[in-house]
């Protein structure tokens, strides 16, 4: 929550203009909209307009947003931050925050933090935003964006736990939901205007710019400081949370205090601190929950051992390489590890990135050359390097990186992970396929697609027969039946169903996709077009056209359930 009052509309366009462009520029404005809307800083007349342009957030005398119109409201705004390519499904990354963010989840849900009702409605689902800036954020029904600055900068995975944590209680806390209560029928137009300006911002920067501008700003202490007590009690609840999930409480602290000390070299890299001030008050409380005093106390947190800090590191060193696309910032993390043996481009011999002739330990050296560090700093000039399509370089570092990697299962995969990658990114489909058979296929997201999307850079005599296509997307098949809402796989699923020349099958995976966006009218659009091409085709009575009706039924009934919902929300009966 933003409860600095410097922040007034005319800063807060300032900030916004100088923002990098894409997602960064609108997930400030996404921001303002859903953690600054009914704070005094920023309330906004309601355009004409409004209604019509917004899902129905309930009755016009409501004191409060109901659980169900907060995830409408949420679902409205995912589906337009989804399309934007700065919101990436980088299946490594991804899954590691999951599985980081799951046990604070189960972990609320013990305390009793998730009601059934938050259960029955929210999604509970991270997602990941290209951008090198320290930020994370929580939006309405359970969507909490992660950027990958901020996982590059935290020293522990109970660091990162500890930002979720907090974004998960102001969730399960429904501060939203309470601050609209506390602001009434202003918050509902605040709300409006500000939905508004994000979609304007996909179109138009300055007319979000216009909209912020309009704003008036209303000195309220009592609001003031019942948002301040907002981020006590994310901090508290967060605690409770971070330790029931059996991460180690000292991250929290560790992050507040590494927040603090960085932010004072670079303030506009910390959009959080913008969002989440910090306070020696906070800090001191969340020392007093550990039983810790001064500031010269062990802070790093690791409660899942070596293991976990290794592959903590492993991921810092991949974020750190995707979230800035500039070629000076790649070719910078390139030049970390010893210098390639030939130009950018260079042909390196046939043989893998990583081989069994590779070192089976580090090379003799300090901490900073062989520990997680230098495991951060090798993944990253792997990746960056690959990124530049400087092959030798690319393989020097990943061979420092399995050298370092090696002891510990997880980080060793994900190094293993980057191997195939490249080998891909070369033109090398088929080395990546031997690759992945004989150390990644476990079944898992990452190798899934990361099997069919070198089945499908595969060209030319490494092609091979349609059989290689066939357990890959049988493979993806038995997933997205598993997990129905994975657009992701969806998208790789149709793509390989189309390769293997079943262009039915393709639409319905195409419609899945949509469908997990919350796009229910791209989902039906897609669906007709699979019913127009089985009657065209004369395949109408084959067991794909059967699936598509069947999916449009559904997609149909789930579209009018909305639309009857929505007419009785706003009192339309």
């Amino acid at each position: 929550m933003n409860l600095d009052p410097a922040s007034s509309p005319t800063r807060a366009c300032a900030t916004l203009r100088g923002a990098r462009s894409g997602l960064a520029r609108r997930s400030l404005v996404l921001l303002l909209a859903v953690l600054q809307f009914t704070t005094p800083w920023l309330l906004l007349p309601s355009p004409v307009h409004a209604a019509s342009a917004l899902p129905a957030l309930g009755d016009a005398a409501s004191d409060d947003l109901t659980v169900a119109a907060e995830k409408r409201l949420g679902d409205r705004i995912m589906l337009e931050i989804r399309r934007d390519p700065d919101v990436i499904d980088d299946p490594l990354l991804l899954d590691y925050v999951a599985q980081t963010f799951e046990p604070l989840i189960t972990s609320a849900r013990a305390r009793g933090e998730i009601s059934e009702d938050l259960q029955g409605h929210f999604s509970f689902e991270t997602f990941l935003v290209r951008d090198r800036s320290v930020n994370a954020f929580a939006l309405p029904g359970g969507h909490i964006g992660v950027h990958l600055g901020l996982l590059a900068m935290t020293a522990s995975r109970d660091e990162l736990a500890a930002v979720l944590a907090h974004e998960l209680s102001h969730v399960t806390q429904r501060h939203i939901a309470r601050m609209v209560a506390v602001n009434r029928r202003q918050s509902l137009i605040g709300i409006a205007s500000f939905i508004l300006g994000v979609m304007a911002a996909s179109r138009s920067p300055d007319a979000a710019n216009a909209l912020i501008m309009g704003g008036q700003g209303v000195a309220a202490q009592g609001q003031l400081n019942f948002s301040r007590d907002m981020e006590r009690e994310a901090d508290r609840v967060g605690f409770g949370v971070l330790e029931g999930a059996g991460f180690a409480g000292v991250g929290m602290v560790g992050m507040f205090e590494r927040l603090q000390q960085s932010s004072r070299l670079d303030t506009q890299q910390f959009p959080y601190l913008r969002s989440h001030p910090l306070t020696g008050e906070r800090i001191g409380e969340a020392r007093q929950r550990l039983g810790v005093s001064g500031a010269g106390a062990s802070l790093a947190g690791n409660s899942g051992g070596e293991p976990a800090r290794w592959l903590h590191a492993a991921m810092q060193g991949r974020a750190r390489a995707l979230m800035d696309n500039r070629n000076e910032t790649l070719q910078r993390l390139a030049r970390t590890t010893p210098a390639s043996n030939g130009p950018a481009g260079a042909a390196t011999s046939p043989t893998s990135p990583i081989s069994p002739t590779s070192p089976t330990s580090p090379t003799s050296g300090g901490p900073s050359e062989t520990g997680p560090d230098a495991l951060a700093t090798a993944y990253a000039a792997a990746l960056a390097a690959s990124r530049l399509k400087d092959w030798a370089g690319a393989d020097s570092a990943l061979r420092r990186a399995l050298v370092l990697a090696r002891p510990y299962e997880a980080a060793e995969r994900a190094v293993e992970v980057l191997a195939v990658e490249s080998l891909i990114d070369r033109g090398r489909a088929g080395d990546a396929l031997t690759l992945l058979r004989s150390r990644l296929d476990d079944g898992k997201r990452t190798s899934l697609l990361l099997g069919a999307r070198a089945v499908l850079a595969a060209t030319g005599p490494q092609a091979g027969p349609l059989a290689d296509i066939k357990p890959r997307s049988d493979a993806l098949q038995t997933w997205v039946a598993l997990h129905p809402s994975d657009a992701g796989a969806w998208q790789a699923l149709g793509l390989l169903l189309e390769r293997r020349g079943q262009p039915l099958a393709a639409l319905r995976a195409q419609a899945e996709v949509q469908l997990a966006y919350g796009d229910l009218a791209g989902a039906a659009d897609r669906l007709r077009a699979g019913q127009r091409m089985a009657r065209s085709s004369g395949q109408a009575d084959s067991v794909d056209a059967a699936i598509i009706d069947a999916r449009l039924t559904a997609v149909e009934l789930i579209r009018r359930r909305v639309q009857v919902e929505e007419r009785q929300n706003s009192g339309g009966g």
